[in-house]
């Protein structure tokens, strides 16, 4: 069919509809093995990115379908995006280097953002950050951001974008599935995989957020060549988080976060 013209153009396009592949999102949202009604249904390819707001009480879902995604996360809060995930307060509140169930990401504020319900994957870094333009041109000969080997950080610009935000809100992030262990020595050993196809992460929204992911390979991956796989990202909404959780009573610091967001919601 000739797109040579507006009328073949549109004919082509018109072609189209209805077509599916991997890598898309699912328009209105559905997903038959979420336990909730689904929000958002969208799998992420690889070197992609994704955005999109949460209600409070959600839960989202991310799937390593391959075993070769890393999903690159920032959070802000969708009132208020002044307030946004902080990395650092999320360890060193917690006294824990290493995420998993159970723990909360924090905000700069003092407030719980989320809560990782469950934890498939057990690879997880808090400490490198995202991959930026330098970062994979050393490493593939390229890091633009429309060119073969687009970066994180830059992937993040076009998800923040979407919200009104701009290159001073992207900050520092959390990589899902891909992790990193500190020796006792300080040496920085990542953890990249490839790994079993499958794994998942469950988390709750304890804030009404706006979540942005990047699929890109993490900054320290040591292979030659650009090594990503599909992300599979899906929420459904679920009851705001009562007094007895498990989580929230864990710790004296988790259950302060939980007030600070509880008594943020209280006006």
């Amino acid at each position: 069919m000739s797109t040579a013209d507006p009328y073949g153009a549109r004919d082509h396009a018109r072609a189209m509809a209805g077509t599916r592949v991997e890598a898309m999102p699912t328009v209105p949202a559905a997903a038959p093995d979420a336990p909730g009604p689904v929000v958002w249904e969208e799998t992420i390819a690889p070197g992609g990115y994704a955005s999109r707001r949460l209600a409070r009480g959600s839960r989202l879902r991310l799937v390593d379908l391959h075993g070769d995604a890393c999903a690159s996360m920032l959070l802000f809060n969708a009132e208020n995006p002044l307030e946004r995930l902080n990395v650092a307060d999320t360890l060193k509140v917690q006294w824990n280097g290493y995420l998993g169930a159970g723990k909360l990401l924090l905000s700069d504020m003092g407030r719980v953002m989320m809560t990782i319900l469950e934890d498939g994957a057990g690879t997880h870094d808090a400490f490198c950050g995202a991959s930026n333009e330098a970062s994979n041109a050393r490493r593939y000969g390229d890091g633009k951001n429309y060119g073969l080997h687009p970066n994180a950080r830059d992937r993040f610009m076009l998800g923040v974008a979407k919200h009104g935000l701009g290159r001073k809100d992207v900050h520092p992030c959390i990589n899902w599935f891909k992790g990193v262990r500190i020796e006792a020595d300080g040496t920085t050993t990542p953890q990249v995989g490839p790994f079993e196809p499958g794994r998942a992460l469950v988390l709750r929204a304890e804030m009404d957020l706006i979540a942005v992911l990047a699929n890109c390979p993490h900054v320290l991956d040591p292979r030659p060549a650009y090594s990503a796989t599909a992300l599979r990202a899906t929420a459904w909404r679920g009851d705001v988080t009562p007094e007895g959780d498990a989580a929230r009573n864990a710790t004296p610091e988790g259950l302060r976060a939980f007030l600070n967001t509880e008594d943020y919601y209280l006006r």
